[in-house]
């Protein structure tokens, strides 16, 4: 087992974190004042191909693999972690959709998607159906060579900015996973409308709802097979969910190196704060969990791009992360005294951000489900498989 990165990595790595620390940090906290998109800031990543890096590269992606996709979400987010929800997370969902469709839907999407010069929303939540994905209630009925959707979406990331949105909707009766189909959106259609949420983080790329009224759409804006669409998507969710991870720990490792020069310059009793055990342990205990969660992120990256199954390590990753991550960040701010309450500090931001997390792709409890599907069998789930 080499844990050492190849030379191109290294370069990738360095050149992502110089962007996250110029380009990124200075300004995460006025988007999230501001509730602004950084529209400018996503096309120069897509210069970059920091966007849908593991698109093959005949469909006009880099072709790298998922673990160096990773470390570009890991350093991104050093410097915003809230940005990477859209570009990185909804961002390699919709990739690796749009690599599915056909040659109209790839030219007229995936190739403005990869260079950042257009925004793409991941539609599959609804009101009454969020963990239960399975059971929506979306329809789109087929008249000659179109379609008519009908419905309504919840929960969408970046859906006040998005210029598509990549819909999953039910194609046959029923309300199973069987019969849902994945269509290409394009936000200025008649009949597409959306609100916009007050979140309490992530508030530069705004999630509300989508809404679907009589909105038609050409047939070859399909994605895949008719029906086939939720597989597609629960494919993409075994590596989106650890990406999110590497998200959301990428935060917390900073805040804890930057409490750790506070705690030594810092002074208590005549002392540093970092000298008294009740200061250096808990930190010591954070940065040790969360580095043993990030070597778990990189093993399931690690698994994927050798052809393995990584389903049940990003189900252990995907409730660690973002509760380790969480109760991190939390100590940091109260080790930086008031002075980490306030908004001076990235701390409260990091904190409200990260707690996203921990919801999209999966909560908690059902990345636990997962796991225990996996060890155990799906006969020993409390509910139905469908």
């Amino acid at each position: 087992m080499d844990f050492e990165l190849s030379k191109e990595q290294k370069m990738i790595q360095k050149e992502s974190r110089r962007f996250a620390q110029e380009e990124l940090a200075p300004r995460y906290s006025q988007w999230d004042r501001e509730k602004t998109y950084p529209r400018n800031l996503v096309k120069k990543m897509g210069e970059l191909g920091f966007i849908g890096m593991s698109v093959g590269k005949q469909n006009g992606g880099l072709g790298e693999s998922y673990v160096t996709e990773g470390i570009v979400c890991e350093e991104l987010s050093r410097g915003d972690c809230s940005l990477p929800m859209s570009t990185q997370v909804a961002g390699h969902l919709c990739a690796g959709l749009l690599e599915q469709g056909g040659k109209e839907a790839k030219k007229a999407f995936l190739e403005p998607f990869l260079a950042g010069e257009q925004i793409c929303a991941f539609c599959i939540t609804e009101p009454g159906s969020g963990t239960d994905a399975g059971a929506l209630q979306t329809r789109a009925e087929k008249k000659g060579n179109t379609y008519i959707l009908n419905g309504e979406k919840s929960g969408i990331t970046a859906i006040m900015d998005a210029d598509f949105a990549l819909v999953f909707a039910r194609t046959e009766p029923g309300a199973t996973a069987k019969g849902v189909s994945c269509f290409v959106v394009p936000c200025n259609l008649p009949g597409v409308s959306t609100q916009a949420y007050e979140d309490l983080g992530c508030n530069a790329i705004v999630r509300g709802s989508l809404f679907l009224q009589n909105v038609e759409i050409p047939e070859s804006y399909r994605i895949g097979e008719e029906g086939k669409g939720f597989k597609l998507a629960m494919r993409g969710f075994d590596i989106s969910r650890i990406f999110l991870c590497l998200e959301a720990i990428s935060p917390a490792l900073v805040s804890l190196h930057e409490t750790i020069e506070h705690v030594k310059k810092r002074e208590a009793f005549g002392r540093p704060l970092a000298t008294f055990e009740g200061v250096s342990f808990p930190i010591v205990e954070h940065l040790s969990l969360l580095e043993a969660v990030r070597l778990l992120c990189y093993k399931a990256l690690w698994l994927r791009d050798q052809g393995l199954p990584s389903t049940k390590e990003a189900g252990m990753v995907k409730w660690m992360a973002p509760r380790f991550s969480t109760n991190a960040i939390r100590d940091c701010i109260v080790l930086h005294g008031h002075y980490g309450y306030t908004k001076e500090y990235p701390l409260e931001q990091r904190l409200r951000d990260v707690l996203a997390i921990e919801i999209a792709d999966g909560t908690p409890q059902v990345s636990k489900l997962v796991v225990q599907r996996e060890f155990m069998g799906r006969n020993f789930l409390p509910y139905n498989y469908r």
